[in-house]
This record gives structure tokens, C-alpha cells and sequence, in this order.
């Protein structure tokens, strides 16, 4: 079975590299592709997708998951729409009639995907009996 490494367990300087350096870069090359080919940007918004349900797997249940993927969805779309406004080209793809709410949508689908990430892994834990439950403080 599948058992990464709990995100709260990692050292604080990873946490802050994967739960938002990872997703804003991710985004930024989504906003350079936007402008490019929408086939290549497509293809980046799968890749971070797939990505967040996978990070959701390094939560104990579905809301720890939710939390992350709403940060990391946020990240990844203002990354999108930062880095699409410095390569100022035309978007090949429709960022909607007001661009600044797509950071709130890719939030909120950051949040379901890793909401799904983490329900999905909380069943595999309790199916193989792994804890996840923190040790009693002595």
C-alpha cells in the first residue's frame, strides 16, 4: 500500500516547498503555457490535478486534504495569472470575463481534489488497520 509520509510530520521548510512553492510554480507554468499552446496548458492542469489528490494522500482524512488543496489551488492560480501577465501573450484558452476569480475556482477544485485525495487515503489506512492517530504525550 501507498503510505507517504504525513505532511504534518515533514520538517516545516519541506512543508512550505510542497504545499506552496510546488503548487505557485506549477501555476506560473501554467500561466506561460496558457499563452503558448492550450494542448501544453492542458496537459500542466492535469499534471496538477493529479498532484492534488495525491497531496491529500499526506493527510489523515478528507478535511486536512480540503485544507491543503484550497491553499495549494489558490497558489497555483494566482501563480497561473501572475505569470501570464508577465509573458503578456493572448490566453489560447478562456480565463473567464473577470481572470482574478479564477484563483477562487482553482481553489475551490484544489479543494475537492484534495479533499478526495485524503478520503480516499483514510479508507485505504482503515482497511489495512494503519494509525495515523498522534502518540499520547507522557
Amino acid at each position: 500500500m501507498y503510505a507517504p509520509t504525513l505532511f504534518r510530520d515533514r520538517p516545516r521548510p519541506v512543508q512550505v516547498i510542497l504545499g506552496g512553492v510546488v503548487p505557485l510554480m506549477i501555476g506560473a507554468v501554467a500561466g506561460i503555457m496558457v499563452g503558448i499552446a492550450p494542448g501544453a496548458y492542458w496537459a500542466v492542469a492535469a499534471i496538477a490535478a493529479v498532484g492534488g489528490v495525491l497531496a491529500g494522500f499526506e493527510h489523515r482524512d478528507g478535511w486536512g486534504g480540503a485544507d491543503r488543496g484550497l491553499v495549494g489551488g489558490a497558489l497555483y492560480g494566482i501563480g497561473l495569472l501572475v505569470a501570464h501577465a508577465i509573458a503578456g501573450t493572448d490566453a489560447t484558452v478562456s480565463l473567464g470575463s473577470f481572470p482574478p476569480l479564477l484563483a477562487v475556482v482553482t481553489a475551490i477544485i484544489g479543494m475537492l481534489l484534495g479533499a478526495l485525495g485524503g478520503r480516499i487515503a483514510r479508507g485505504m489506512r482503515e482497511r489495512t488497520g494503519v494509525s495515523t492517530r498522534e502518540a499520547p504525550t507522557r
